[in-house]
């Protein structure tokens, strides 16, 4: 996978830079980032299946070079006790990505799209390419069952630092706001293929925590 994922950031970095120790320095500190131990689900298996989905749905995203940039560094700074990783990947997104010399309407446009998994909500409403992320983002909850608990399973030990009767309550809260939505995804192909089972994962998760 590792090899795969390189490639596909050469693939996309070169486009922008000739500068191939550039490119390089910038995959080295995204996979350190994305390799940390402390990262159970947030790595690099999180960022190749964003990659994958991204691939089918790239006639329906409007600036995919922009989208996938987007994807490399949405959980490039993950800390579970912090309430801005968000923003501090955007932070960091645009920072070095002004090395490519991305033009600055793409660089905000990717600085919003990051934000944006924060609460899961759509910044950018001009095209579809920020439901796409979204949806994209959280498709694990429309996984089936056993798919759907280790990602529990691995979510609950990126956050082990928490005792269960704080962790419970949190991540109880999380889903209730989820499960309040008119729907957890944005765009038809995702409403149509995982709302259903997402919404039944997340109250069977409840009903366990």
């Amino acid at each position: 996978m590792i090899d795969s994922l390189k490639h596909q950031w050469f693939q996309l970095a070169t486009k922008f830079t000739k500068d191939n120790i550039l490119a390089e320095s910038l995959w080295i500190e995204i996979k350190t980032q994305y390799e940390l131990n402390a990262r159970y689900y947030h790595n690099f298996s999180h960022i190749d299946a964003m990659l994958k989905q991204a691939e089918i749905h790239k006639e329906a995203i409007e600036n995919h070079d922009a989208f996938l940039f987007a994807i490399w560094y949405h959980d490039i700074i993950y800390k579970p006790n912090k309430q801005d990783n968000e923003v501090q990947s955007a932070v960091l997104a645009k920072k070095r990505l002004k090395k490519l010399h991305l033009e600055q309407n793409t660089l905000e446009n990717i600085e919003q799209l990051i934000i944006s998994t924060k609460k899961h909500k759509i910044l950018l409403g001009e095209n579809f390419d920020n439901a796409f992320l979204l949806d994209i983002d959280l498709s694990i909850l429309g996984s089936d069952w056993k798919t759907y608990q280790k990602y529990t399973e691995n979510i609950r030990k990126e956050y082990r630092v928490y005792p269960s009767f704080i962790y419970n309550k949190g991540r109880k809260q999380v889903l209730q706001n989820f499960l309040e939505r008119e729907t957890l995804f944005f765009t038809h192909p995702y409403q149509s293929k995982f709302e259903t089972q997402a919404r039944k994962n997340i109250l069977k998760e409840i009903e366990l925590l």
